[in-house]
């Protein structure tokens, strides 16, 4: 177990969950630590990571430099693999250790999920999808609240509002900041935490597998290759996981794909899905609901082949091919290739 903190050491931590893929920190995760760190400027001095993963694994040099002053990571011979309560747990106990005034997490699927579980573990609520966080006042005293803005409708209104209790437990939309290192950071020590975890916090756990992907995330990829009724049905999809292998990509679907049964809900685009945020989103035989438009209109730019001149969504694209995937998108495909 890792060690307590002294006797009347003051709140003095923001927790921050970090998550890694194949690559090493997720970009959503980066984000989260900027975030983090503005509630650490508010008077609180420590930021603390908590990785799931090997210790060799950790890149403490890149968290130093976005301001991690600890880092906690529990390593797989303790927890393997995506177990969301066992998550939570782990980061309950690491609450008494650090005394942390706040919990944050990257909004993503997993992030998301462990802060719901810990806001049932610990009994307090929790602000998900947050843009900007600063200390509030309150009758239970300084420290005690944050005035929060978040998210609603996937990111079409904004919400102002006041979240009362300690710890604090955020999450972070995943393009409300950019990720911004600063300018003198500090290595931290790595502690390999063990959580005290009971047999029924291990009850679900899910193996996520890598794919074609590479074990990139929807929500941070920089390419998003989309496919819609258009691609007309699930051997349609073929030539796009081409095209997004060779953009260095992720396919992504519209809501009809999943509910017809082609593609599974992870990769759904959309306000009922994941809002991505890449800087190219190449939308093939996608419409352009009001839904769908929600979850892709942070992209920096929107690319769409459609044989629909009228369809909706060519309103907010940047460029447009009026065509047939058949012939387009195997002709993009044979030019990346003679590109090399």
């Amino acid at each position: 177990m890792t060690e307590a903190p002294p006797q009347g050491r003051a709140a003095s931590t923001v927790l921050c969950l970090v998550e890694l893929d194949e690559s090493g920190v997720t970009d959503a995760s980066l984000r989260a630590l900027t975030f983090a760190r503005s509630l650490a400027a508010g008077g609180v001095p420590a930021l603390a990571a908590v990785l799931f993963g090997p210790a060799d694994r950790v890149p403490a040099g890149l968290l130093g430099r976005y301001g991690v002053t600890e880092a906690y990571v529990v390593e797989p011979a303790a927890l393997d693999g995506y177990a969301p309560q066992a998550w939570a747990r782990t980061l309950e106990g690491l609450l008494s250790v650090t005394l942390a005034s706040a919990v944050v997490a990257p909004g993503t699927d997993h992030g998301s999920e462990v802060l719901a579980h810990l806001g049932a573990i610990t009994g307090q609520p929790m602000a998900a999808n947050c843009v900007a966080a600063e200390p509030a006042p309150s009758p239970a005293g300084p420290g005690s609240a944050l005035a929060v803005s978040r998210q609603r409708w996937a990111g079409l209104l904004i919400e102002d509002a006041i979240l009362e209790g300690t710890p604090a437990l955020l999450t972070v939309a995943t393009d409300a900041v950019s990720p911004v290192p600063v300018e003198a950071g500090v290595e931290p020590a790595v502690q390999v935490h063990e959580p005290d975890l009971a047999p029924e916090d291990l009850r679900i756990r899910a193996t996520v597998s890598a794919g074609r992907d590479g074990g990139m995330s929807l929500a941070t990829a920089r390419v998003v290759v989309g496919g819609g009724r258009g691609v007309g049905g699930p051997d349609g999809f073929a030539p796009l996981e081409e095209l997004a292998s060779l953009l260095g990509g992720v396919v992504g679907v519209s809501r009809v794909v999943t509910s017809q049964g082609w593609r599974p809900h992870t990769q759904q685009v959309g306000q009922t899905g994941t809002k991505i945020t890449p800087e190219l989103y190449l939308a093939c035989g996608i419409s352009g609901a009001i839904q769908h438009m929600a979850g892709c209109g942070s992209a920096k730019h929107i690319v769409v082949i459609n044989t629909d001149p009228s369809a909706p969504i060519l309103a907010r694209a940047d460029y447009a091919v009026i065509g047939d995937l058949a012939e387009v998108i195997p002709a993009l495909v044979a030019a990346l290739k003679e590109r090399g």
